[in-house]
């Protein structure tokens, strides 16, 4: 089996994370991977944004929790140190699929490289509100973007489970 059929096939989302901090070089091979996500045309319109400033972090946690409906103290990040937000220019025909290739880009490569991830989503929500538009803003990010997921990522603190039983009549030949 080759390296790429094996990470897909051996991936598990992570739902919980050491506080450890995830080396630059990483991330960057992660967000890299990311980068490099098919999409239509070849237009290459989604953005990633690398959250790991923990105030920043814990902000956006908050804010999904919140939209989320948890109990304070929830952590919907499950307390992983790194977030990457993937958003997406809504003018885009494909911008929906193309940033959720990048998602999927993202999760890969980091457990290529001994990383957990897991998709968390309401970033729609989040980046459609004031608080997150000003976010975007104080990046100089401007358009109109939606919010794809968060890939949070860390070093787990669980093991994988096992993949469960593929699901029978999913295939059809012609």
């Amino acid at each position: 089996m080759n390296n790429i059929t094996k990470s897909i096939k051996e991936r598990r989302s992570t739902r919980r994370f050491k506080s450890d901090a995830v080396p630059k070089e990483k991330i960057d091979e992660i967000v890299e991977a990311g980068l490099y996500a098919a999409s239509g045309r070849g237009k290459q319109s989604p953005i990633i944004i690398v959250i790991t400033d923990p105030d920043m972090r814990n902000r956006l946690s908050e804010m999904n929790r919140k939209i989320g409906g948890w109990a304070e103290g929830f952590d919907p990040f499950y307390g992983a140190p790194v977030v990457l937000a993937v958003l997406a220019p809504k003018n885009i025909p494909t911008y929906l699929y193309d940033g959720s290739l990048v998602m999927g880009n993202l999760m890969l490569a980091a457990h290529s490289l001994g990383i957990g991830s897991c998709w968390i989503h309401r970033a729609k929500e989040e980046f459609e509100s004031d608080e997150g538009k000003s976010i975007l803003k104080m990046l100089g990010i401007d358009g109109d973007y939606e919010g794809i997921g968060h890939c949070v990522i860390g070093y787990p603190d669980e093991e994988a489970g096992s993949p469960p039983q593929r699901n029978e009549n999913r295939v059809f030949h012609i």
